[in-house]
């Protein structure tokens, strides 16, 4: 029997799926702090390692999104969090460059194989916005975990358990989605594949550039903010408590933006998060102090959270195939993808202080975009056109 979408069985894969589709919006900071510290190799091949995942997962999207609707959900997420798993348990085998490269970018294309069909089933629920604040809470919880327990476990058995760590959370996730991978609503799949499929609005494509831009503002600065941290002299237990506290912060924006789904503007949350964002990453990248560090630091990637959940909400009215929010993974990844080899390539060139400067100019971008979008009430009855 077709599990459903809104049912709680289907809810709770759908959440299993974004917490480890979305390993990097957590891990970050100590995966590339540990390919710095421990593998030692320096800020731009460390950032270039995270960079390969995440084109991977890029590429995958890419290429499956036009094509969602036709696929079995099921066995695209359990397959590529399966092939996922068995990547990076060949990464902890392993220390030279070449061959972490290699893996690095088949776990990224499987696990972006595994999120787009995730995004795009979320995309097709009754109300979007609110389940994607609802795995966003699930990511939230998945980070106070991982943050809390990771460090310790690489403290005792060596960098390597990062990259075991991985495999077990894409092991259970593919064990997950085999037993409750929900199915899509409606329409057979025979039937989708003939039916016509209109190209998507300009506001769309403008929608998803801006997030792409906010993405590539969130790796740059996320992926180096355990390293400034530790460069500007902060304790390092100071440093772990600050990312404990981004993960109980993080617990915050999705259940937040939940509640005012039906209060707040989407377009106004988006235009105002972008600039949010890039204040709080100039900060962490000049403060000389540890509390503002800390304060900036605690809250970075809840206003991603937040402005990303009125995002996805809009789009998915906006495009109600559940195309373009396939397409989420490489939307959120190409941008992360950027972010840590430009992060890198900045750091080493110019030092940390160049992130910020880096981060407005991007944000501006972002905020063209999110300008293009319509306000109000202008997209509030498209879905229903298009049912």
């Amino acid at each position: 029997m077709a599990i459903s979408i809104d049912s709680r069985r289907g809810r709770i894969a759908l959440m299993v799926a974004h917490c480890a589709g979305m390993v990097d919006l957590v891990a970050l900071p100590i995966w590339v702090g540990a390919l710095i510290a421990r593998y030692r190799f320096d800020p731009q091949q460390a950032g270039g390692l995270a960079t390969l995942f995440l084109l991977g997962v890029v590429l995958a999207s890419l290429l499956l999104a036009p094509r969602f609707g036709r696929l079995n959900g099921r066995v695209v997420a359990a397959c590529g969090f399966g092939v996922a798993a068995l990547a990076f348990a060949a990464a902890s085998q392993v220390v030279d460059f070449g061959s972490l490269a290699v893996l690095h970018a088949i776990a990224g294309v499987a696990t972006g194989a595994a999120l787009s069909v995730t995004h795009g089933t979320i995309a097709r629920s009754q109300r979007p916005h609110r389940l994607f604040a609802i795995v966003g809470i699930a990511l939230g919880v998945f980070a106070v975990l991982f943050v809390a327990a990771t460090p310790q476990i690489m403290a005792a058995a060596g960098a390597p358990a990062l990259f075991v760590v991985f495999a077990v959370v894409m092991a259970v996730a593919a064990l997950i989605m085999l037993i409750g991978f929900p199915a899509l609503p409606g329409t057979p799949v025979a039937s989708a594949a003939t039916r016509p499929r209109p190209p998507f609005m300009a506001a769309v494509w403008f929608g998803i550039a801006g997030i792409a831009c906010m993405t590539v503002v969130q790796a740059m600065t996320f992926s180096f903010l355990e390293r400034v941290g530790s460069d500007r002299g902060f304790e390092r237990q100071a440093i772990n408590g600050v990312l404990i506290a981004l993960g109980l912060v993080n617990l915050l924006p999705a259940a937040l933006a939940a509640w005012l789904e039906k209060r707040w503007r989407a377009r106004n949350v988006m235009l105002a998060g972008s600039v949010v964002q890039a204040l709080l990453a100039a900060t962490i990248m000049n403060a000389t102090v540890f509390a503002a560090y800390a304060a900036a630091a605690s809250v970075f990637a809840a206003v991603m959270i937040f402005t990303h959940t009125f995002a996805f909400g809009l789009l998915a009215r906006l495009e109600p195939s559940g195309r373009a929010l396939a397409a989420t993974p490489a939307m959120l990844m190409l941008g992360s993808a950027i972010g840590p080899v430009l992060g890198g390539t900045l750091v080493k060139a110019f030092g940390y202080g160049s992130l910020g400067l880096a981060a407005a100019v991007v944000a501006a971008v972002a905020v063209f975009c999110f300008s293009r979008l319509p306000s109000g009430s202008a997209a509030a009855n498209i879905r229903e056109l298009h049912a």
